[in-house]
C-alpha cells in the first residue's frame, strides 16, 4: 500500500489549491491507499477530505503547525492545534495521541524549516528524510541522516499543492498505517518536484497577496 503523508488542500489559505474531492480522486487514480492532509495551522482541510474516505482509501487528518522554531506536522489529529512554541505544539499533538513529524527540516531555502538539535529527538516521532519540494538534495540527506542517527521514522512526502504532485513521494507498507509508522516498518520512495511547479506556487502566492491588499 502506498501513502503520501504531506498534502495540502485549498484550506491552506496562502498557498493551497486543491479541493478535498479532487485530492481523493487523484490519489485513487494514482494507486494510493491513502493520504495525509496537512494544511497550514488547521485541520479543516483534513476533516473535509475525510468525508470522501472509502473502505479502500484512508484519509489522515493532520496539520502543519508553525512554532517559534519552524513548522511541525501532527498526524492523526481530531482537534485544532494553535501555533505556539515548539514545546507547546508538540505537547498538544501528543495529548491527542498524534504522530509528531518534522517536515522539510534543514531546508536552507525555507524560513519555516525547523533545524532540529539532537536533544529534540526525544519529542519527535518522525522526520521527512525526503521532501519532494526540497531543491537542494543535500538538505534531504541531512534530514535522513539525523533521523537514522536518532532512531526516528524517516519518511518521504510530496508536499503536494497541485494534483500533479500527489504521490510524487511517500511510503510503501503492508499493514496498519499508524502501526507501521511507529514501528518504522515501511519503505520510502520519491522524485523531486519540477521547477515549473515551484514557479506555479510562487505565482499563486503572489497573486493572493496582491488581491488581499
Amino acid at each position: 500500500m502506498i501513502f503520501d503523508l504531506h498534502v495540502h488542500s485549498c484550506y491552506s489559505r496562502r498557498c493551497g489549491y486543491m479541493q478535498p474531492a479532487e485530492i481523493v480522486k487523484t490519489a485513487i487514480k494514482r494507486g494510493l491507499a491513502g493520504v495525509a492532509v496537512t494544511d497550514h495551522n488547521t485541520i479543516v482541510g483534513g476533516l473535509r477530505t475525510k468525508e470522501f474516505e472509502t473502505e479502500d482509501f484512508q484519509v489522515v487528518v493532520g496539520s502543519e503547525v508553525m512554532t517559534d522554531r519552524g513548522e511541525v506536522i501532527g498526524l492523526f489529529l481530531s482537534e485544532e492545534i494553535a501555533p505556539g512554541t515548539f514545546e507547546d505544539v508538540v505537547t498538544a499533538i501528543q495529548e491527542q495521541g498524534g504522530f509528531v513529524l518534522l517536515p522539510h527540516p534543514f531546508d536552507r531555502l525555507r524560513s519555516t524549516a525547523l533545524h532540529p538539535q539532537p536533544d529534540d529527538s526525544r519529542y519527535i516521532d518522525g522526520i521527512e528524510g525526503f521532501n519532494a519540494r526540497c531543491i537542494f538534495q543535500a538538505d534531504n540527506r541531512t534530514a535522513a541522516e539525523f533521523g537514522r542517527e536518532h532512531s526516528l521514522a524517516v519518511i518521504a512526502g510530496s508536499d503536494a499543492h497541485f494534483p500533479g504532485e500527489i504521490g510524487g513521494a511517500g511510503i510503501r507498507l503492508d499493514g496498519d498505517l499508524e502501526e507501521c509508522l511507529r514501528s518504522r516498518d515501511f519503505q520510502t520512495f520519491g522524485r523531486r518536484t519540477s521547477l515549473l511547479t515551484h514557479c506555479r506556487s510562487k505565482g499563486l502566492i503572489l497573486c493572493r497577496r496582491r488581491n488581499s491588499r
